[in-house]
């Protein structure tokens, strides 16, 4: 017997959302507009961001000072899906140029940090939270090497809005309250005063949300740079803290971090050059999604139809394989990725989907079946952030930056009002695996920033999403809404997706037709079927450059606070 599971929404009413149980009506598209300039454009995960990127681009900024003033309000009023003590990764086009780059701003783990440091103490795998799931947090160096690289604008200027917001204060959102009180159950004594205050509670909607120490903190990265955050006050309080704690990082680690600026992934899908981060993120999961596509006619079957969903998630559930088997810090490990993206061993691998089951799970295509995948699924509702600029000239960037988990380690750095991320929780402790923690590594990260070009090289689009697992699975669908069946940005953003997670179980939004949600279930999906608009889903945003009409349109997803402005 199947059973199609309904839950409730958590997402506030005036988002769409509803409190009752078992909601089965069909909920019609927000249609936020479709917002379109022809000089510039931005869009954030919040409205201040966004506002912030846009007023640098009319102030003859690039792309770059706009990002780099977005991710710095972002780290103050998203506190708990990213921050100054979190990662970032960038994709970057230059208009002049036509060169694409893109920059690894993850950190690493500390220099004692071996399997027995854990082992030792008794650990059989890395924790979730707390000093042991922290690595050195990267966001900040990557905000300084994309700015010497691609900024104009003074960097102590950009990081302005920042500080004011974090000084004087913002105004809390219903969606941020409902944030801090789902996911602050692990903050430690002072993230919990200062986003937990009432009595466990967050504060009340509307207030002001202020952290002085963090202000004092931004002031001392905008005047000093990385020198201001990884050597001196801030590097010997958090690496002491951390210490402290139990974790392996110290203000060595902190000294010796560097962003690497690295070569980008790219597949011709749809007319168009897709372009994702190497490892180690899941990029390779993204490209290995498209090729196997190929294989299949999804525009035939129909959008939402059952059997284009069963064959994109049966298809993630492959690319996922290899990804947890393989994906590691290449710096350290060998990771095979010319096979992993081999058009003819993908062709092999969609063929293996089975039209008329769901696969319960399915083994990577090659390698020692006796060293298991690092398979980590979380609920990723409040992880990262996503950002994105096109500036006047033609540049663009695709930028993310995140904690991880919800509020990362939990751990607040009371001196410096400084949230630790959580990546290193994404080590695995199994002999053998390219992705297990060793000294000076990077985890293997879910952050996974898009961009794609024309055939012929010209800049088409920026796309990027939180959601950890979700976003190879969500970048895919708003792609195909976008190219495969010409929905406009804001509608393929809006439409209706699903996530499938590492077994039969997907979660799937209840706009999708009832007939394609009954036919699913037929096939052996595991349905749990959500009303609303729900950080379940990502938060997408988008900007597309129409070259013909010159029109950039940029679009942000109501299932988050994510926020589009052009001019």
């Amino acid at each position: 017997m199947i059973l199609l599971v309904f839950v409730g929404c958590n997402a506030p009413s005036h988002e769409g959302g509803s409190d009752r149980q078992m909601v089965t009506t069909v909920f019609a598209p927000q249609n936020r507009p479709d917002v379109q300039g022809t000089i510039g454009a931005v869009s954030a995960g919040h409205p201040l961001a966004a506002q912030a990127g846009l007023e640098v681009l009319k102030d003859g900024g690039t792309a770059t000072d706009a990002v780099i003033a977005m991710a710095g309000v972002l780290a103050v009023t998203r506190p708990h899906m990213n921050g100054v003590g979190g990662d970032a990764f960038g994709i970057f086009y230059d208009g002049a140029s036509g060169e694409v780059t893109a920059l690894n701003a993850s950190g690493r783990s500390g220099a004692i940090a071996t399997p027995e440091f854990f082992t030792d103490e008794g650990f059989d795998r890395i924790p979730d939270k707390g000093a042991l799931s922290v690595s050195v947090p990267g966001a900040v160096a990557g905000w300084v090497d994309a700015h010497d690289r691609y900024g104009t604008k003074p960097f102590a200027r950009l990081l302005e809005p920042a500080i004011r917001f974090a000084r004087d204060g913002f105004a809390v959102s219903t969606r941020l309250a409902l944030d801090f009180e789902a996911q602050g159950a692990d903050l430690n004594e002072f993230g919990k005063s200062l986003y937990l205050p009432n009595d466990g509670a967050p504060p009340s909607v509307g207030t002001l949300l202020q952290n002085p120490e963090l202000a004092s903190s931004l002031e001392d990265i905008a005047s000093r740079k990385k020198e201001g955050f990884y050597n001196g006050g801030i590097a010997e309080s958090l690496a002491d803290f951390v210490e402290g704690q139990g974790g392996h990082l110290r203000s060595t680690d902190f000294a010796n971090h560097v962003s690497t600026w690295v070569e980008p992934l790219r597949i011709n899908y749809l007319q168009h050059t897709f372009i994702v981060m190497p490892p180690s993120t899941q990029g390779p999961a993204q490209l290995a999604l498209m090729e196997m596509s190929k294989a299949h006619d999804l525009q035939s079957m129909g959008h939402n139809s059952t059997d284009y969903l069963h064959t994109l998630i049966e298809l993630k559930k492959l690319a996922f394989a290899d990804r947890d088997r393989w994906i590691a810090d290449p710096e350290k490990a060998d990771v095979p990725i010319a096979r992993l993206l081999n058009p003819a061993y993908l062709a092999e691998r969609a063929a293996m989907v089975d039209p008329s089951s769901a696969a319960d799970s399915v083994p990577p295509g090659f390698g020692d079946d006796d060293v298991e995948a690092n398979e980590v699924e979380r609920d990723d509702s409040g992880d990262t952030v996503y950002l994105t600029a096109v500036d006047q000239w033609g540049n663009a960037v695709s930028w993310i930056q995140s904690n991880f988990a919800g509020f990362g380690s939990g751990l607040l750095e009371p001196e410096t009002g400084i949230l630790l991320h959580n990546r290193g929780s994404l080590y695995t402790l199994e002999d053998g695996h390219p992705n297990q923690i060793a000294p000076n590594k990077r985890p293997y990260h879910t952050l996974s920033p898009m961009m794609a070009l024309h055939a012929d090289g010209d800049f088409s689009f920026t796309l990027g999403t939180p959601g950890g697992d979700s976003q190879p699975q969500s970048l895919l669908q708003i792609s195909h809404n976008l190219l495969v069946f010409n929905m406009t940005p804001q509608e393929a953003i809006e439409a209706p997706r699903f996530r499938s997670m590492s077994d039969t179980r997907v979660s799937i939004e209840n706009r999708v037709p009832r007939a394609a949600l009954e036919g699913l279930a037929s096939k052996g999906h595991q349905l749990t079927i959500v009303p609303g608009w729900t950080a379940t889903f990502g938060g997408a945003q988008m900007i597309v450059f129409n070259r013909e009409t010159g029109v950039l349109n940029a679009a942000a997803d109501p299932r988050r606070e994510a926020y589009a402005l052009a001019y």
